[in-house]
């Protein structure tokens, strides 16, 4: 039986080791394909917690940590983060921004997403924020590390009233599985809330 927990400060802090190697692990797999660093994700994710009104939306499997979604105002990410935001005219305090969601694969198809979702819009509306965004990365259809059986979230963000936000693309360096060297990859916005020309 699955439970979902919303965490913060101290609560959170305390599962940094955990959420650090969930990351790596479920990075690694389409599409972020991510050659990651427990050393890095310690350093993220406590960073991660000093920035005011954070929540992350933690799913646990007795008392292992299977899945975890963050989120806190964008003002408070890096500066990158912000930029597509403010060349298309949007007020980065005015956005509630969701960071990244990762469950293990024998979890999902559970509704675990629906949750991630609820707690983080439920924490951007006691917040008083009206517009939450995310980013996913673009991949080719044709790249080479994408399994046939794969499926795009598109459906599913949509369903939670998430549209592309059109022309708010930014760029994130990672290195890859198999990479020597970190690459940098499209990361497109998708947002409710919004209304951009």
């Amino acid at each position: 039986m699955l439970r979902i927990e919303a965490r913060s400060d101290k609560a959170l802090t305390e599962l940094v080791p955990e959420m650090a190697q969930l990351r790596i692990r479920v990075f690694r797999e389409w599409p972020y394909l991510y050659e990651g660093s427990l050393d890095y994700e310690r350093g993220y994710m406590s960073r991660f917690i000093e920035a005011p009104n954070h929540i992350a939306i933690c799913a646990f499997d007795g008392e292992s940590l299977v899945g975890v979604a963050t989120a806190s105002p964008l003002v408070h990410q890096h500066d990158e983060f912000a930029a597509p935001f403010i060349k298309a005219g949007c007020k980065p305090d005015e956005i509630f921004y969701f960071g990244e969601s990762v469950l293990l694969a024998n979890y999902r198809g559970q509704g675990v997403g629906h949750s991630f979702f609820d707690g983080r819009e439920a924490h951007a509306k006691v917040l008083g924020y009206e517009k939450t965004a995310f980013c996913g990365v673009v991949r080719p259809d044709d790249h080479p590390l994408k399994s046939p059986e794969i499926r795009p979230l598109d459906g599913f963000w949509r369903k939670r009233g998430y549209e592309k936000l059109d022309g708010l693309i930014a760029h994130f360096a990672w290195q890859d599985i198999g990479e020597d060297d970190e690459s940098e990859k499209p990361m497109q916005y998708w947002g409710k809330g919004f209304r951009i020309k």
